[in-house]
């Protein structure tokens, strides 16, 4: 594997944001982004998962993550609710509270200043499968989704 260093942008990292859900429960988020979105708002990418951002998968974040932030993107991280750092309990997979939760995501990464008001979705597995989930309810910002290794049944 090739490791690049040079990137277009240079990126800042968040590790530790709460984000808000209607009914008061906070979802845990780790954000990369370019530090002239302060400046220029940028296109988000939302990774929805229950894997935890604070545990072993952090490492391959440590690489993608960074890498699509250098490259002009805010890429987020969450953690379901009731997984990983996020209040709440997860009762069963892909429920409606699920995919409400992801669009009121999808709603607060787009009132944030470093935001352009459009998102994107991401994701491996699980997040792959609630990224179809949420595009199928047509989300205002959202512009594209990139899945894979997922079940559609």
């Amino acid at each position: 594997m090739r490791y690049i260093e040079n990137l277009p942008h240079t990126t800042r990292q968040e590790d530790h944001v709460r984000i808000p859900m209607p009914d008061g429960v906070h979802l845990s988020a780790r954000i990369w982004r370019p530090v002239s979105s302060d400046d220029s708002p940028v296109p988000a990418i939302l990774e929805y998962i229950p894997y935890r951002k604070s545990d072993l998968s952090s490492v391959r974040d440590s690489i993608h993550h960074p890498y699509i932030a250098g490259h002009g993107y805010a890429c987020v991280r969450v953690d379901l609710r009731g997984t990983g750092d996020s209040e709440g309990v997860l009762t069963d997979e892909y429920l409606e509270v699920e995919q409400s939760d992801a669009e009121a995501v999808l709603d607060w990464l787009t009132a944030q200043p470093w935001c352009d008001g459009t998102t994107g979705m991401m994701g491996i597995s699980w997040g792959a499968f609630a990224a179809l989930q949420v595009a199928a309810r047509r989300p205002a910002s959202l512009r594209a989704i990139v899945i894979s290794s997922f079940t559609d049944d």
